[in-house]
């Protein structure tokens, strides 16, 4: 069975969709079978890999029209990796799911006929807490948070750990923590005391490999591509290739 990875954090900007896109493509690249779920309305993972954000989507999933397996697509560019969509229609999710019959376990139940097929299947949440990131965390394994290397780094992650001590104790009691990876690191002072910060607080935790701020990787999905495609010598595609190489051995020990 496939292991479900949500990507979390509701404080924006901190490099999550990214790590999404990266981490997935650099799994299937090193030869594993990866889908990306996209669970957040903006679609930028969906946009990000080159697919239409127009099309039948998650939202079509949750309303009962459509079934996961009608809606993944493959992304043509990288063997093993398919993408379940999203679009701008998923912001009613958030207020509609409450109103269903085991609403809290919408998307896991989604998941749950096409996780056998997967070895590695991560979620993009949207920058919030709300009802359909809470979906994610039911349906999940483990939850991959990223942390960009700023001032505010600590910021709002005690309610996102809050949360996820919730959800492990009333809906999903097996949810784990798969670990923080640093991201946005800048060669300088305050990002180096901010993974002395994380790793102080978190310890075994952190990721070892830390995404270094990179031109390359906020420019490749403009192309539609995961940054090794676009540019395999950057900075951002080593890491993110090194990345999913701890990312795999870390679940195979």
């Amino acid at each position: 069975m496939g292991k479900i990875v949500a990507l979390a954090n509701q404080k924006g900007g901190v490099g999550k969709t990214t790590t999404a896109i990266n981490l997935a493509a650099s799994c299937a690249i090193l030869g594993k079978k990866v889908l990306l779920v996209d669970a957040d309305p903006q679609a930028n993972a969906t946009s990000g890999l080159g697919l239409e954000i127009n099309g039948v989507n998650l939202y079509d999933c949750i309303a009962g029209r459509k079934s996961a397996q009608d809606v993944i697509r493959s992304v043509d560019k990288v063997a093993g990796l398919s993408v379940l969509p999203s679009s701008i229609d998923l912001v009613a999710a958030d207020t509609e799911l409450p109103q269903m019959d085991e609403g809290h376990f919408v998307i896991k139940n989604i998941l749950a006929p096409v996780k056998e097929n997967y070895d590695y299947i991560f979620v993009d949440c949207s920058p919030s807490l709300g009802f359909t990131t809470l979906n994610v965390l039911v349906a999940a394994d483990s939850v991959l948070i990223p942390v960009q290397c700023e001032y505010f780094a600590l910021e709002g992650l005690g309610k996102l750990l809050a949360t996820i001590k919730k959800t492990r104790e009333k809906l999903n009691p097996q949810l784990a923590i798969e670990g923080f990876v640093l991201t946005m690191y800048g060669h300088n002072r305050l990002s180096n005391q901010v993974v002395s910060e994380v790793k102080r607080h978190f310890e075994g935790l952190v990721f070892d490999t830390v995404v270094t701020r990179n031109i390359r990787l906020s420019e490749a999905p403009g192309y539609g591509l995961p940054v090794m495609l676009y540019d395999a010598g950057a900075t951002g595609s080593t890491n993110y290739l090194n990345l999913a190489k701890e990312f795999i051995k870390r679940n195979n020990s």
